[in-house]
């Protein structure tokens, strides 16, 4: 049984982050592109972004928490997404400085990584 909700949480994590990924490429290419913002900030704006949509979207129906402090927990899922961010800057830093791929191509790529990280510490720490 506790299998089963695990793998439950961990799909529904994985589709609230495919929004969150929209989300993300979205805010991203539009600061980048369109507003011809460092792609660094941009990357941070739209991951900051989606991590928010996240946090609501996780909240209510991957891990239909009721938690009454709203307040620590989305700080703790904050913090946590900001170590993501790190992470996510620096996979898309080195992949794309050392292998020359194309930004976004990278950027798909620290996302995966990222996926990982904020799983498991938001499963074992926030909800």
């Amino acid at each position: 049984m506790l299998n089963n909700i695990f793998f439950e949480r961990l799909i529904k994590f994985c589709l609230v982050g495919g929004s969150g990924v929209i989300v993300d490429f979205g805010i991203t290419i539009i600061c980048k592109e369109l507003l011809r913002l460092n792609k660094y900030l941009s990357n941070s704006l739209g991951f900051i972004c989606a991590a928010t949509s996240n946090y609501i979207l996780n909240r209510i129906w991957t891990f239909a928490n009721n938690d009454p402090h709203i307040a620590e927990q989305y700080l703790r899922f904050i913090g946590f997404s900001l170590v993501g961010l790190a992470i996510n800057n620096m996979v898309i830093y080195l992949l794309h400085r050392t292998t020359k791929l194309n930004f976004y191509i990278t950027k798909i790529m620290a996302t995966a990584v990222v996926t990982l990280w904020n799983f498991s510490m938001n499963y074992l720490f926030t909800f």
